[in-house]
């Protein structure tokens, strides 16, 4: 990856978290309880916005025998943006430094060992699944 290519993804890292700020000063701003009671209502939201996550991904699968398909997977991607957004106003609230302690925690996370993973468990008298197909037996026939 070349400087520019860099700067550019640490500027718009920046405007993000810009926007997080601003965000939860408004939220400061706007609430009339106390910062206890507000930090744990903001983590609160987050299971809230992943409950959104999940009925998206029901309505996109239409998996919901009584509505049938209600969502798209662009409503699952919108969705997904609100849990990752309330999940950064959630750890500003906890720390005025949040920028530094999820850019701290990301390059925790990128230099883990990659080993691959274990192959999932079989249910007993079943063929084994494939990467390939993601089904039992051949990959013509499942």
């Amino acid at each position: 990856m070349d400087q520019q290519s860099t700067h550019g993804h640490e500027d718009r890292d920046h405007g993000t978290w810009r926007t997080i700020d601003e965000l939860h000063g408004w939220l400061e701003a706007e609430t009339g309880i106390p910062p206890e009671q507000d930090l744990l209502l903001r983590m609160l939201k987050l299971s809230e916005e992943v409950g959104e996550v999940a009925q998206a991904v029901i309505g996109a699968t239409g998996q919901n025998p009584r509505k049938g398909a209600t969502h798209s997977w662009q409503d699952v991607e919108a969705e997904l943006c609100d849990v990752i957004v309330t999940a950064m106003v959630a750890l500003r609230t906890l720390t005025p430094d949040a920028a530094a302690v999820f850019d701290r925690h990301v390059r925790r996370l990128a230099a883990r060992p990659r080993t691959p993973l274990p192959p999932p468990p079989q249910a007993p008298g079943t063929a084994p699944r494939t990467r390939a197909t993601g089904h039992g037996g051949a990959a013509t026939g499942g």
